[in-house]
């Protein structure tokens, strides 16, 4: 098992890494969140874990090991793949999914893409003991409002947007989200705005002209 990858970033995009590991290039699956920590050019540690089949090895990445444990963890799940496991951190933290197994609350679990109440309710039924509440506060501490957004701008750009088309996707994901904004919570933000360019209505957004 790759426990983690070191080295440069040699490519980034929406879903996946490079990292140059001694000229050899890794290819590594992650959530926005955690690309939005990445820079090209700039040395990264990831947490990995490695899934082997027949016909390929794919690498996924963490921002730590927590997360890869509640990663690992949803994979006991009946139907739930490394896709669909890495959909999940994508949308919760890992200590929302801890509570949301805990408490019951399969609901939850329906934000995410390709989640409907059964799969929800397998999730809870199937985990309920395996993943407890830690007491790490779900996601990292809410930002001030002048800091929150250059945050959000740099994490963008490490992803390929310009920091114009970057900053006016952010002011139009968050028009209607008032409570996100005053939170100001940066991977939050930077999920919603992912999701809002991923969105029908960013068709007639505005996009980077170059992307990575």
């Amino acid at each position: 098992m790759i426990s983690f990858v070191r080295g440069p970033v040699a490519h980034l995009s929406l879903s996946q890494a490079v990292i140059d590991v001694n000229g050899m290039g890794m290819l590594v699956h992650a959530t926005p969140k955690t690309l939005g920590t990445l820079r090209l050019g700039q040395e990264a540690v990831i947490t990995t874990t490695m899934i082997v089949r027949e016909d390929s090895m794919t690498l996924f990445g963490f921002a730590d090991v927590h997360e890869r444990e509640v990663f690992d963890t949803l994979l006991s799940v009946s139907g739930i793949g490394p896709r669909l496991a890495l959909a999940v951190l994508a949308v919760l933290d890992p200590e929302a999914i801890r509570i949301g197994v805990e408490t019951g609350d399969g609901k939850v679990f329906t934000k995410v893409p390709g989640i409907g109440p059964k799969v929800a309710g397998r999730i809870v039924l199937e985990l309920k003991g395996k993943l407890v509440p830690t007491g790490i506060p779900a996601g990292p501490a809410p930002a001030a409002t002048a800091e929150w957004k250059p945050q959000v701008i740099a994490a963008m750009t490490s992803l390929g947007w310009n920091e114009k088309d970057a900053s006016a996707s952010i002011d139009k994901a968050t028009a209607d989200e008032p409570e996100l904004v005053a939170g100001g919570n940066v991977a939050q933000i930077l999920r919603a705005t992912l999701r809002w360019l991923g969105s029908d209505g960013a068709r007639t957004g505005t996009r980077a002209a170059s992307r990575v």
